[in-house]
């Protein structure tokens, strides 16, 4: 074993910490830590919570919250063992590889016996002691916001089970759940790029957000742990052999044993390891359907039923995934019954794990198969010879994806891919227990199918390799805005109170808004966002942030993106040629000889060809701004579009108008017509072909049409020099508000607008349609020098149907914010039939039959979300509100009762507690 130098010995900590694998209930002294065999030989029975319902909620709930704390360490210990794994000789990563497994694998147990502790609902206790534990989750104060990542599993679980309770409590408590699940999103968006190196990695109501560093966190366990302790506590784990090479293409190390080096090239087998899983296994089945893409599934025998005393195996819940495995045309294989470390068990022991695993197989109805995979890799000759005998061969693997410990999907898609291309063909290890697994599979499939990969199975003891095909039609797209970008900068200015040029009006407004819709909806870091209003806004400050902050190769990488956006006044000067130059008008410009004082559209070109970012954009709203631009147009999207957009670099700009234009100031809510239609766009209009995805094409053909149809001003866009045909790209993200009586509307007046700017983005895509409809349509906007230019459309790609419901309930909820009741009722009822449960749809289709005077309707859909989700608060008010409009006090005071207790911090629960408490209908104040 490879010796590391320690930060300081964590083997105090360790003994008092490391229970015994698999979250057994028997703990080993602080003096004499269970050791890993010993942790192995316990992990052959099915984990218990072994908490006694007679246990008073102080025991209980200290019971809990030691589970918890073994689950905490197992996480710590496993960001220790993994930072730097990168870094590591090859020998070094396979033990600490061999470790980290057995690590996820305690992880893993230890949620599911605290997640199974937190099952038993016929205790009284049990309510209580698990509100103390999410106390502790949510303000432990010696715990980094990083801890917390480790109970996103079993948070998880505590919202799905408890969400049809029957108590007011219970429903509490999955609400509750649901709230730190949302912060923990946030933690996890905070710590992205770090984690993208350290694998490890989760709350509105309780876990305020420290933002503390991931070094600092890291630093804090170092005093703990150490790696080179955690290795040799596991120091008998013995890890898999690795397949030699020879030039730099994997081989078998045996031919006993599968690695995948007789593939022929770029060819791939994709195996899912530990299934069946409830959930997990039937996301990845739809997933591979997609692609036409076999796999083989190594299951574990106690995940499919019990084999008892006489050899007869009984088929458990999982069962049915297993069987929905082969109904699909895959493979099921043998990963033992309690994934123990076989090397270090009798061959008996060896025997009974693999033949009750088989005979659990057997009962699915599949055919026989020659296949298994020792748990972590581990085996010795007795233990190979023992499985040989009983006519299996073992397959092993050359590429790891490490989704068992890296918590990233698009950092496990990036490592398959590398070592994928390294290797040139081979077996992919994954797992499908865990949902990272499911987000990473298609990046994965759709690069793997782009490069003209195939995938292949193992049937009657040879590779059978699948035809070569093209990304699916109706796969997701393979990345997202995220995945595109290294890191996001933005420069963001609004001028209004200038010294010598008329004052604006709703400039810095303008600006703000686009400030703030970058960072809290497109994940810009608000570090990473310099804003120039008014006074700060000088010809200085701004080419000192251009140059300094956007242009410099210390502070900016190859795969960042860069937008600027501008709001004040433009100008333009002509030239002894005969050409026109645009400037930027600083706050500090004089209107006389302006141009020594302003910022010039050459200057931003040279900017845009000096930044080392990937994609640039300028917005510009200013007068006389199209001068920026040197020619028009934009690619296509296409099947690989994000990951061909992924290599051209983008330097683009929109501009509010044309050369020989000024620019409405004044516009719907206190902003420009240009930058609220802009910032519309932004919200989810633009994304004219519903695939999730803007990009700055997308948000021309949208903006400059709508603009152009509702104020004096023709919008202009194009490239700028140095530009290599990529595009600026934002993800839309899912909107998930419940529709309640707090929901915010727009005005009247942005209503008709918003109403007139659709209208003109249909006409313009209708008119661009034509005979290419069913692929595209064109939407026709000015260039420079007042030409047209033709934008590409392309139409809509078919996506899963719970994808399109979200979709559909996106669209709902912004034309019911535009009072738009009949639209709006159509898209929430167009979203319940893509997925008939759907609590959040319901709920709104419900508040919009409450909105247009139909209570019954109204109730009977507010009833419908809470019958899919009892945890959702708002449906209740809603409810008591649509029964109150319908006459029946009797259901409504029950409603509101069930809400008051779920949110008793709501600003109406004063109100309703007065209703609620007199004594007669006569007595009752009025409620609005």
């Amino acid at each position: 074993m490879t010796v590391f130098t320690p930060a300081r010995s964590g083997a105090t900590v360790l003994a008092a910490t490391l229970f015994a694998l698999t979250g057994c209930d028997r703990h080993p002294t602080p003096a004499s830590p269970m050791s890993p065999a010993a942790s192995a030989a316990a992990a052959s029975a099915v984990p218990s919570p072994a908490i006694t319902t007679a246990a008073s909620a102080a025991t209980l709930t200290a019971q809990l919250q030691q589970r918890a704390d073994g689950v905490l360490a197992a996480h710590r210990q496993m960001v220790v063992l993994m930072t730097g794994e990168r870094t590591l000789k090859p020998a070094e990563r396979r033990a600490v590889g061999a470790v980290g497994q057995l690590l996820f694998h305690d992880l893993q147990e230890r949620v599911d016996a605290l997640a199974a502790a937190a099952a038993d609902t016929a205790n009284p206790a049990t309510l209580p002691a698990l509100e103390a534990l999410l106390d502790r989750i949510e303000s432990e104060p010696s715990w980094f916001d990083a801890d917390r990542l480790a109970f996103k599993e079993f948070l998880t679980r505590l919202a799905a089970q408890y969400a049809q309770s029957q108590s007011i409590a219970g429903l509490k408590l999955a609400r509750r759940a649901n709230e730190d699940l949302a912060v923990l999103a946030e933690v996890e968006q905070a710590y992205d790029r770090e984690l993208k190196d350290v694998f490890g990695r989760f709350a509105k109501r309780g876990i305020e957000l420290q933002r503390e560093k991931w070094a600092d966190y890291v630093a804090k366990l170092s005093k703990l742990y150490n790696r080179e302790q955690i290795l040799k506590d596991y120091a008998t784990i013995v890890p898999y052999t690795a397949a030699s090479t020879k030039s730099g293409v994997a081989e078998e190390a045996d031919s006993r044993e599968i690695f995948g080096g007789s593939l022929p090239p770029k060819t791939v087998v994709l195996t899912f390891d530990d299934g069946p899983h409830p959930k997990y296994t039937d996301d990845i089945l739809d997933i591979l359907k997609r692609y036409d893409a076999p796999a083989i599934f190594f299951n574990l025998g106690r995940n499919l039923g019990t084999v008892d005393a006489q050899g007869h195996a009984k088929l458990g819940p999982n069962g049915a995934v297993a069987k929905r495995v082969l109904q699909a045309g895959h493979q099921l294989a043998d990963h033992s019954f309690t994934h123990s470390v076989m090397a270090k068990l009798s061959d008996d022991a060896v025997r009974t794990e693999t033949t009750q695993t088989e005979a659990l197989l057997d009962a699915t109805g599949r055919q026989p198969s020659s296949l298994f995979r020792f748990p972590y890799g581990a085996r010795n000759e007795g233990a190979l010879s023992t499985v040989e005998a009983l006519k299996l061969r073992s397959m092993m693997w050359n590429v790891d994806s490490m989704d068992w410990a890296d918590p990233v999907p698009k950092s496990i898609a990036e490592r398959v891919l590398s070592e994928v291309e390294r290797a040139g063909r081979g077996v992919i290890l994954f797992h499908d227990i865990q949902g990272r697994t499911v987000q990473a599979l298609p990046l994965v499939l759709d690069q793997l199918s782009a490069d003209g990969y195939r995938f292949a199975t193992w049937r009657d003891g040879k590779f059978v390799v699948n035809a070569p095909r093209k990304a699916a039609p109706d796969a997701a797209p393979p990345g997202d805005a995220d995945t595109l970008y290294r890191d996001s900068h933005a420069l963001v200015i609004g001028i209004d109170q200038y010294a010598k040029w008329p004052q604006l009006h709703h400039a810095v407004r303008d600006a703000r808004a686009v400030q703030e819709t970058l960072v809290s909806r497109f994940g810009f870091k608000p570090e990473n966002v310099t804003a120039l209003y008014d006074g700060e806004a000088t010809r200085t400050n701004i080419l000192r942030v251009l140059n300094e902050k956007l242009a410099d190769p210390k502070k900016l990488k190859r795969d960042d993106r860069v937008l600027v956006f501008y709001a004040g006044h433009g100008g333009t000067r002509k030239l002894a040629s005969g050409r026109d130059v645009g400037y930027l008008i600083p706050v500090d410009a004089a209107q006389v000889d302006f141009a020594s004082d302003a910022i010039s559209m050459p200057q931003l070109q040279e900017v845009a060809e000096a930044t080392p970012a990937k994609h640039v954009l300028f917005l510009v709203d200013a007068c006389y701004s199209g001068l920026g631009l040197t020619r028009g147009g934009g690619a296509p999207k296409t099947d690989s579009f994000l990951r061909d957009n992924a290599r051209r670099l983008g330097r683009q700009m929109l501009t509010a108008g044309g050369v020989d234009q000024q620019v409405a100031d004044d516009g719907p809510g206190g902003h420009s017509v240009f930058t609220w239609t802009l910032l519309q766009a932004l919200n989810g209009k633009a994304d004219l072909n519903d695939d999730s995805v803007i990009t700055a094409t997308e948000l021309a053909a949208y903006v400059a049409p709508a603009v152009s149809a509702i104020a004096r001003q023709t919008p202009a866009f194009g490239s700028l020099p140095g530009s290599e045909g990529g595009e600026f790209v934002f993800t839309v993200t899912a909107d998930r508000e419940a529709l309640s009586g707090d929901s915010p509307q727009l005005d009247a007046e942005a209503s008709q607008l918003n109403k007139r700017l659709d209208d003109a983005k249909t006409a313009a895509l209708q008119a661009g349609a034509g005979k290419g409809a069913a692929k595209d349509v064109q939407v026709v906007v000015k260039n420079l020098e007042g030409g047209d230019v033709k934008l590409s459309t392309p139409a809509a790609a078919p996506v899963a149907p719970r994808v399109a419901a979200q979709r559909a309930n996106d669209r709902g909820l912004a034309l019911y914010r535009e009072r738009r009741y009949d639209e709006a009722e159509a898209a929430f009822t167009e979203a319940l039939k893509l997925q008939p449960v759907f609590a959040l749809a319901a709920n709104n289709l419900g508040f919009v039959y409450f909105k247009r005077g139909k209570p019954a309707e109204a109730a009977r859909w507010f009833e419908r979300a809470i019958e899919m989700d009892g945890s959702r608060a708002l449906a209740y008010l809603n409810l008591g509100d649509a029964q109150l409009q319908a006459g029946d006090d009797a259901k409504a005071l029950k409603a509101y009762t069930t809400f008051v207790g779920l949110a008793p911090k709501h600003a109406r629960v004063a109100e309703l507690q007065a209703w609620i408490a007199a004594p007669d209908a006569a007595h009752r104040p009025k409620l609005p």
